[in-house]
């Protein structure tokens, strides 16, 4: 099953519906989808590489824009929407901590939670529920994830073909380490708060 979903990801990035695939996974990813973007883009960059920046493009900005949503949740709707997603991540005991955080520390929050395997949707949520400043939001957002989304067209750039081998030949260990990776991310979210 996933080397048929690996194979379908690879036919999309020839299609021309494929930016906009990777912009509605990035979009949903930012506010409420569990996968991140980084599982749709590496192999659309790898069958593409001279379209890594530009598939890096769309999923900053299409993330931002998510992001926004993810903001808006946590700003209008934390006491049943984001409280939801909260408790769905187990994330809920922690939340209020999170938030007075944010008082001192919430452009460093955003920056580095933004780069890392931390799922973005928490920070975009946490960011609404706190009040952080929506212009400062959106220009943290910008510099983190495009930075994440860049770092990594530049290592596809760079590497593609090795990491085109590695995919073909143990598409089953990277999605594993991908997936504990992921999972861990949203251990040390739980555990910073």
């Amino acid at each position: 099953m996933l080397r048929r979903l690996y194979e379908w990801i690879l036919a999309l990035a020839a299609r021309p519906s494929a930016p906009y695939a990777l912009g509605a996974v990035s979009f949903a990813e930012s506010s409420f989808f569990p996968v991140p973007p980084d599982v749709m883009m590496v192999p659309m960059m790898v069958s593409r590489p001279d379209r890594a920046y530009r598939y890096a493009l769309i999923a900053t900005l299409t993330s931002v824009v998510g992001g926004l949503v993810g903001y808006a949740i946590g700003a209008l709707l934390y006491d049943s929407v984001g409280s939801w997603l909260f408790r769905l991540y187990g994330l809920d005991k922690g939340a209020e901590t999170f938030r007075e955080a944010y008082a001192h520390y919430g452009h460093w929050v955003i920056l580095l939670k933004g780069f890392t395997p931390i799922p973005y949707k928490l920070v975009t949520i946490t960011s609404g529920f706190a009040g952080y400043d929506l212009f400062w939001f959106v220009v943290l957002s910008l510099i983190t994830r495009g930075a994440r989304f860049y770092l990594l067209a530049f290592l596809v750039g760079r590497y593609g073909v090795s990491i085109r081998t590695i995919l073909d030949r143990h598409l089953n260990v990277v999605a594993g380490l991908f997936a504990v990776v992921l999972v861990l991310g949203f251990v040390a979210f739980r555990y910073m708060l």
